[in-house]
């Protein structure tokens, strides 16, 4: 039978191994947003880089995404809207939504993970765009993410878009 000092001496043991091997316990997602507008000749007119909110449907789908059958798809959208209100970790869809298109590429290397969405002229304009999000459905479907940002004011002939990270490291 255990006892208490043998209990504690385990703990001690236990953490000193972390210590000395590097090894951790925890670890922290970090989420990205990198907005991009281009005029018509691919001239760079406004840029926003924000850490944005990886929300509680998105958590939730991420970790279930681990099980040998998940029900929740993956990221495969994202979507413009127009609404500048805070982000909040209970929101499940854009405030004001405006456009949602497919992802242009959704690739992971290492602890990384990129989507990229884009806006062709035409696409979601005359409008100021001050949030977006990642979606896993072309309509509806679950929110992994939101941002909202600096507004930016998208004409006819200029496209958008929008890179996505998310970061897995030990905290």
């Amino acid at each position: 039978m255990k006892t208490l000092e043998d209990i504690d001496i385990l703990d001690e043991c236990r953490q000193s191994l972390r210590k000395q091997s590097g090894l951790k316990d925890r670890m922290e997602m970090r989420a990205n947003c990198h907005v991009r507008l281009f005029d018509k000749h691919g001239r760079v007119k406004a840029r926003r880089d924000v850490h944005n909110l990886v929300v509680t449907t998105g958590r939730d789908a991420i970790i279930e995404r681990l099980d040998s059958t998940p029900a929740t798809a993956q990221p495969s959208h994202m979507e413009i809207g127009t609404s500048a209100t805070a982000v909040a970790a209970g929101q499940t869809a854009l405030i004001a939504a405006l456009d949602r298109n497919a992802l242009s590429s959704n690739t992971a290397s290492g602890a990384v993970l990129t989507m990229v969405g884009n806006w062709a002229a035409g696409d979601g304009t005359s409008a100021t765009i001050q949030e977006a999000g990642v979606f896993n459905a072309a309509s509806s479907g679950t929110m992994y993410s939101r941002a909202t940002f600096t507004a930016i004011n998208k004409g006819a002939s200029d496209t958008l878009q929008i890179t996505w990270t998310y970061t897995l490291t030990p905290s």
